[in-house]
C-alpha cells in the first residue's frame, strides 16, 4: 500500500472518529430538553436520536459538497492530504475539549475553523476560497439569530394560545408533541451534520487524485451515518446537562417550542446546502423561548460561557490545525 493511500485511509478513520465524536458531543441538541421534562426516557430518547440522525444522514449531500469545495479548492491544494489530516485532530481536540468541560460549542465551527486554519497554513492567503467561505460564516452567524427570534415568537404564540388552558392537560399533550420534535430535531441534525465527515472524506478522495468530482460515494454516506448513530448511542450527559437544566427551567411546551424552532432552522439551511451549527440553533432557540416565557428566567450567566465558547471555537480551531499542520508537514 503506498503512502497516498494510507494518508486517505488515515482520513478516512480521522473524519468517522470526528462524526462519532460529533454524534455523542451533540446527542444534546436533539433531546435535551425531552429527557429534561420527561417526555422521554434518556435510553430511550437516545436510541429515538440515533436512529432519526442515521436516517437524515443518508438523504442528502448539499452540505457535504460545500465543505468538499467551498472553503478551499481540494483540487489545487499541494498538500491537501496533510491539511485534511491537520483539519480533522485540530476539530476533534476542540471537540473533546469543549465535551468535557460541558459546554455545547459547534464542531461545525471547530471543523470549518480547522479547515481554513490548515489551508492557510498550507497555502497562505490564497489557500481560502472567500466568497465560499464568507457565505459559509454568514449561515453560520445568521441561524443562532433567526433561531432565537424565532423561538421567541414560537413560544410568544403558544404561552397565548394556552394561557387558559388547565396546565396538566398541557403538559401532557406536549410531552406527548415533544416525542416527534425529538425525533425531527435528530433527523434534521443528521440531514446537515453528518454530512461534514462526507465533505471531508470525498475531499480527502480528491486529493489523493481517487476521484476527480465532489459527488459523495455511497460507502461514505452510509460509513459517515453509522459513525454518527453510533455515537449519538453513547450520549453525552455533562453537554445534555447543561442544555436542559442550567439554561432555564425547561417545560413541556417550551422544549417543544425549541426543538420545533431549532429544527426547522437546520433543515432550512440542509435545503440551501449550508453547514448550520445544529448546537448554535438548538441552544438559541431554548433561549428565545426561555426570554419569551420570562426574560428573567434565563440563566444569562451560562448563556454567556456559552456565547464565549461559539466566539473563539473557529479562531482557537484554525490555530490548533495551523500549528499541526506545521507539524505534520515536517513528515510530508
Amino acid at each position: 500500500m503506498d503512502h497516498m493511500t494510507l494518508m486517505v485511509a488515515l482520513i478516512v478513520l480521522l473524519a468517522l472518529a470526528f462524526d462519532f465524536i460529533n454524534g455523542f458531543h451533540d446527542t444534546a441538541n436533539a433531546i435535551a430538553s425531552s429527557v429534561s421534562t420527561r417526555a422521554l426516557r434518556p435510553r430511550v430518547a437516545i436510541i429515538l436520536a440515533a436512529s432519526m440522525n442515521f436516517l437524515g444522514a443518508l438523504m442528502f449531500t448539499g452540505v457535504a459538497k460545500t465543505i468538499g469545495g467551498k472553503v478551499t479548492d481540494p483540487f489545487k491544494l499541494e498538500h491537501g492530504l496533510t491539511v485534511i489530516c491537520a483539519t480533522l485532530v485540530g476539530a476533534i481536540i476542540w471537540n473533546l475539549v469543549t465535551w468535557w468541560l460541558g459546554i455545547p460549542s459547534s464542531s461545525s465551527h471547530a471543523l470549518i475553523g480547522a479547515l481554513a486554519g490548515a489551508a492557510i497554513a498550507s497555502e497562505g492567503w490564497n489557500g481560502i476560497n472567500y466568497s465560499g467561505f464568507s457565505t459559509i460564516l454568514i449561515g453560520l452567524i445568521a441561524s443562532p439569530i433567526v433561531a432565537f427570534i424565532l423561538g421567541y415568537i414560537v413560544m410568544f404564540i403558544l404561552k397565548h394560545l394556552f394561557a387558559n388552558s388547565n396546565p396538566r392537560y398541557v403538559n401532557r399533550m406536549f410531552r406527548t408533541g415533544q416525542i416527534a420534535t425529538a425525533a425531527l430535531q435528530s433527523f434534521t441534525h443528521g440531514t446537515n451534520d453528518a454530512q461534514k465527515a462526507m465533505g471531508i472524506i470525498t475531499m480527502a478522495l480528491v486529493a489523493g487524485k481517487f476521484q476527480d468530482h465532489l459527488d459523495v460515494p455511497l460507502w461514505v454516506k452510509i460509513s459517515a451515518a453509522t459513525a454518527m448513530a453510533l455515537g449519538t448511542s453513547m450520549g453525552g450527559w455533562k453537554i445534555i446537562k447543561t442544555m436542559g437544566t442550567k439554561i432555564f427551567k425547561i417545560e413541556p411546551i417550551n422544549g417543544f417550542a425549541a426543538d420545533l424552532t431549532g429544527a426547522t432552522v437546520i433543515f432550512t439551511a440542509t435545503m440551501t446546502h449550508l453547514p448550520a451549527s445544529t448546537t448554535h440553533a438548538i441552544t438559541s432557540a431554548i433561549l428565545g423561548v426561555g426570554s419569551a416565557k420570562r426574560f428573567s428566567s434565563v440563566r444569562w450567566d451560562t448563556a454567556g460561557r456559552i456565547l464565549i465558547s461559539w466566539i473563539v471555537t473557529i479562531p482557537v480551531s484554525a490555530v490548533m490545525a495551523a500549528i499541526l499542520y506545521w507539524i505534520f508537514s515536517i513528515f510530508q
